[in-house]
């Protein structure tokens, strides 16, 4: 189980007074905040931000703050600043790692009312968007003109530009088109003491330190974006998907070295193993093969003659191990039934499991054999079903462990079971996590891929940005050696 702090008893001693500074700061309601009510203290209201995407582990919060702009931001972080009172940011509550995880003495700043397409630039193919926009708005903002927004987590219809930010996230597209950190172009700034800061904006590349390469992926620990400059994309001519179903999950995982091995790159990469195809066959009638123990999405784009030379070379390399069935789309029609299964795969196993935890690990591609091995042993071992759909082109994992949260023993295999997945994950050369973030979930794994001097130097960099460790606390570090204690006392505002 997860371990919280202990809140500060001052700080919740004084939530009245915290309260009413925080609705001088916002409020409300009136013509500039037509979203109504801008701070919540209400504890039925506080229930709807007390979890996240991890919904195994609950906390209602101290306040919500619902800010439209960035100078709102800028105020209520310098007032928690000075008063020592902690901040959890929260976007859409998507994340799977517990990263909006609040605390009871924390106030949490929702982004959600941020959710403005500021500007589209076409010829110089960026958007600037505030950060409660979300991913799939994107592309909604710019498909008109033919141009997309290439990185697509399964969460894009509801996560936000500034929580994929903060997680540098991915999807089943980023084979190609790389994750959010290869998308970004700039973001708006606004530090612990409420300081507004540009980094990076319309040009490709700033001069100085790489701080948009620090700020992404950082979880919230260093400060809160804003505001985000994208890069958007000409949309192919067009897209087709095949399926490609195998006897084994390992054959399957020599396939997809065999197709980075050829050189061919596809947009996308897919991989389910036979419970994951039953669930999502049941789910969506995608005519996904029930005989087979794993099955391939891929996807090619271009014009209509790229296409075809794709797909002849990427069925000759599948051919050669012995597929049971190999089916090509004609049309888009046929491409999305394909992908009818993949995209509701979630909710897929929601309907056969009470609960499940989608983990989140990376792996070298050559190392897949290997691993789905091994994690079906595992799943033998703690009596518990595991179904696998991940992005297998790029080695971004995502088994799918399915338990009971209401049996204390099942919980607790699932997270161990978990545990070792990412353990395996680093000990054949990947990493924890590879877009979900690593928030209270693999908080305590941390010492797994990191040495002491390593860690010690990462707690140097958040100290640096946030010295007394107010900014979503309790996460990413091990709280063991942490400087997590009780701010220390200052004057009221």
């Amino acid at each position: 189980m997860i371990a919280l702090p202990e809140p500060d008893a001052a700080v919740l001693a004084r939530r009245d007074r915290i309260l009413a500074d925080l609705r001088d700061l916002l409020p409300d309601p009136g013509p500039a905040r037509p979203g109504g009510q801008a701070v919540i203290g209400d504890p039925e209201r506080l229930r709807a931000y007390e979890t996240d995407g991890l919904s195994a582990y609950r906390q209602p919060p101290l306040a919500v703050v619902l800010p439209t702009t960035t100078e709102e931001v800028a105020a209520v972080l310098r007032y928690c600043h000075r008063n020592g009172i902690r901040v959890v940011p929260r976007g859409a509550g998507t994340s799977l790692s517990g990263g909006a995880l609040p605390l009871a003495d924390a106030v949490v700043i929702g982004l959600m009312r941020m959710n403005r397409i500021l500007e589209v630039d076409y010829a110089d193919r960026l958007a600037v968007v505030q950060a409660g926009v979300t991913n799939i708005g994107i592309t909604q903002a710019v498909a008109a003109e033919g141009f997309f927004y290439a990185p697509d987590p399964s969460s894009q219809l509801a996560c936000m530009i500034g929580g994929n930010v903060m997680m540098n996230s991915g999807g089943a597209h980023c084979l190609k088109y790389g994750v959010t950190a290869g998308n970004l172009l700039g973001v708006k700034f606004v530090t612990i003491e409420g300081e507004v800061i540009e980094i990076g904006g319309a040009h490709l590349d700033a001069a100085g330190y790489d701080w948009l390469g620090l700020i992404t992926g950082s979880e919230g620990q260093l400060g809160l974006v804003t505001e985000v400059t994208v890069r958007i994309l000409r949309a192919a001519e067009g897209a087709r998907a095949m399926l490609a179903a195998f006897r084994a999950n390992e054959v399957a995982g020599q396939v997809v070295d065999a197709i980075i091995g050829s050189g061919i790159i596809p947009v996308a990469l897919e991989f389910m193993d036979r419970p994951a195809i039953h669930a999502c066959e049941a789910f969506a009638q995608a005519g996904y093969p029930l005989d087979a123990e794993a099955m391939l999405i891929i996807e090619v784009e271009g014009n209509a003659e790229e296409q075809d030379a794709l797909l002849a070379r990427l069925k000759e390399i599948c051919g050669r191990f012995d597929p049971i069935s190999l089916r090509v789309a004609e049309t888009a029609e046929e491409s999305l039934a394909i992908w009818k299964g993949r995209k509701g795969a979630f909710g897929a196993i929601g309907r056969i499991s009470p609960d499940y935890l989608c983990m989140d690990g990376t792996i070298p591609v050559g190392e897949l054999p290997r691993v789905l091995r091994r994690m079906q042993e595992m799943s033998d071992d703690y009596g518990l079903k595991v179904a696998n759909i991940f992005h297998a082109g790029d080695g971004n994992l995502h088994p799918l462990i399915m338990f009971d949260a209401n049996d204390p023993e099942s919980f607790r295999r699932a997270e161990a079971f978990g545990a070792d997945i990412l353990k395996l994950c680093v000990e054949v050369g990947g990493c924890l996590t590879g877009e979900h973030g690593v928030g209270v979930e693999k908080r305590d794994l941390m010492t797994v891929q990191f040495n002491p001097a390593e860690l010690a130097q990462q707690r140097r960099i958040k100290s640096a940005f946030d010295p007394q460790w107010l900014l979503n606390p309790a996460k990413v570090f091990p709280l063991e050696g942490n400087p997590l204690v009780h701010p220390p006392a200052t004057a009221a505002a």
